[in-house]
């Protein structure tokens, strides 16, 4: 999805003009993968633009360096202004998403990432419906995929890494070039993982499933956790467990912190699933759970977690 340039850039602490924003061509991470990400959303309210859970986005960031063995020369809150002084600077007032990355950068090569430079970057820029506007309204085709999920011993899910993604690309690819939005991911022993950047809920009898992400070998979700606690707000009941990738069910829903919830299209198999990743959570599409209380009423309140 092509970029919309902005004005400025933060890079290890002070702004340069987005197109100067360049690392060299021999940047450790560039060749190795070795470096970690967030991936925020920033939404308009009647107060001004607030960012999603901003401080738990960094806590994460700073909790995959820490997997990785990198050290961060920044705190938490200097991230989290950072982040902020981005999305003002920028002028984008109407909402964005926000990139922060943590990186190797250039003076060492070879697999051994120790004395590598630690660089770290913030960008924002207005990013629309992820998977389109049709997704919004109508929900996503999704094929469960042939490329599994990392194991844990193979690659740290626990951490957002940057070489990590190269497994849900390869699955991205492959769901987009047999006609789908987005693919499902097994995990090694077959059980679902994940997509191919959200974590799984499904909605069976009221009854709000998602697979827990310590055994699915998924990403532990910020904004799955914001469904958990709002649900348990609005009394409905959650239940993590193991699903099979050939489980016949009855809904199904994606979500990330680019992501919000949104109502299933047809699936390869048995599957019936849906995703979005813009946050508009007043798009209601005609598929039955969507309809319901229990997913209805997590939409509408998930602007709790907005923090400026």
């Amino acid at each position: 999805m092509p970029i919309t340039p902005t004005k400025k850039i933060w890079m290890d602490g002070k702004f340069v003009d987005w197109q100067d924003a360049t690392v060299h061509v021999l940047s450790h991470t560039l060749h190795y993968g070795t470096g970690a990400f967030e991936g925020i959303r920033a939404y308009k309210t009647p107060n001004g633009v607030a960012i999603f859970r901003l401080k738990d986005h960094m806590e994460r960031l700073l909790r995959s360096c820490k997997i990785l063995k990198v050290d961060v020369p920044y705190s938490l809150t200097e991230l989290c202004e950072a982040a902020k002084e981005t999305v003002r600077v920028n002028e984008l007032h109407e909402g964005c998403y926000l990139r922060p990355l943590v990186y190797l950068g250039y003076g060492e090569m070879g697999v051994n990432p120790i004395g590598s430079p630690v660089n770290t970057a913030i960008a924002a820029w207005p990013w629309g419906p992820y998977l389109g506007d049709d997704a919004v309204e109508n929900g996503a085709r999704m094929k469960i995929s042939s490329w599994s999920r990392h194991h844990p011993n193979a690659m740290p899910t626990a951490s957002k890494t940057v070489g990590g993604y190269v497994n849900a690309s390869l699955a991205k690819v492959e769901a987009i070039l047999a006609g789908y939005d987005e693919a499902i991911m097994l995990g090694p022993d077959g059980r679902v993982s994940e997509a191919t950047g959200e974590n799984i809920f499904i909605v069976r009898d009221g009854l709000l499933i998602s697979p827990p992400p310590s055994e699915a070998g998924a990403l532990r979700g910020i904004t799955q956790s914001s469904i958990v606690k709002i649900a348990h707000d609005l009394g409905h009941e959650v239940s993590f467990e193991a699903l099979r990738g050939r489980r016949s069910v009855h809904d199904w829903y994606c979500r990330r912190s680019r992501a919000a919830l949104v109502g299933r299209r047809s699936s390869r198999g048995r599957w019936q699933t849906g995703t979005d990743h813009q946050g508009d959570y007043h798009h209601v599409p005609p598929s039955g759970a969507w309809r319901t209380p229990a997913v209805r009423g997590l939409a509408h309140e998930g602007l709790k977690f907005l923090e400026r």
